[in-house]
């Protein structure tokens, strides 16, 4: 399930990254890919224990806190910190799968869900875009500056390579609470349904408490908390 969520930071938000990222050290991002990953990942990346990727990634994670798709969406449990990366023209991060479990402050959290918030507007590069392979064959992603795509952390997926200007971005994984991706999707779907149910009839509906009352008995069944 790819979720396209727009509009998580503010333009005044993404002002405020750019401005950060102009003046942050940048290292190669090979530091923190996995032994698979970083034979073919060529971009750079901000330091995770620097100030500029603490200060960032807090307004990534205020942006996630008042998003109602994203919670929807993921039903997080554990987000990891948000890391920032850049390609220039020529890098790229060819096919690979993301780790299955990341340590955050020793603690292990499992990566069910990935994401990529865009720094960067499509005007600005040409390529770059972000390719998943889903159930229905590679869909290509190049969002604008601001909106983030939530994607299955067990999808393949590639960066292509920068052929004119940079591109930025911030990336991170989520533990959602319920594990299996089909599961989700249902969950989700539901939600969005009760949503659009609400704004045609009464919340006090039976049609609404009816299938209000289904997801949350199945969110008891699946949730791990």
């Amino acid at each position: 399930m790819l979720i396209h969520i727009p509009n998580l930071l503010t333009p005044e938000e993404v002002a405020l990254c750019r401005q950060r990222l102009e003046a942050a050290d940048w290292i190669d991002g090979r530091a923190t890919a996995g032994d698979q990953s970083a034979k073919v990942k060529h971009n750079l990346q901000v330091p995770e224990e620097s100030t500029a990727a603490r200060e960032l990634g807090d307004i990534v994670l205020r942006g996630l806190a008042r998003n109602a798709l994203f919670s929807s969406a993921a039903l997080p449990l554990r987000v990891y910190p948000p890391m920032f990366n850049r390609y220039d023209v020529g890098m790229t991060f060819n096919t690979h799968v993301d780790n299955a479990i990341r340590s955050v402050q020793g603690t292990r959290m499992r990566t069910d869900l990935s994401s990529t918030l865009f720094l960067s507007a499509p005007d600005e590069y040409d390529g770059g875009e972000l390719v998943i392979e889903d159930t229905y064959g590679a869909q290509a992603v190049k969002l604008p500056a601001g909106d983030m795509i939530l994607y299955p952390g067990t999808s393949l997926h590639r960066v292509n390579p920068v052929t004119r200007g940079s591109r930025w971005a911030s990336f991170f994984w989520t533990q959602s609470m319920v594990a299996d991706d089909a599961k989700r999707r249902l969950l989700f779907e539901m939600d969005m349904s009760i949503i659009q149910m609400r704004s045609i009839v009464p919340d006090d509906h039976a049609s609404v408490l009816g299938l209000a009352g289904c997801y949350h008995n199945l969110m008891r069944m699946w949730c791990e908390v």
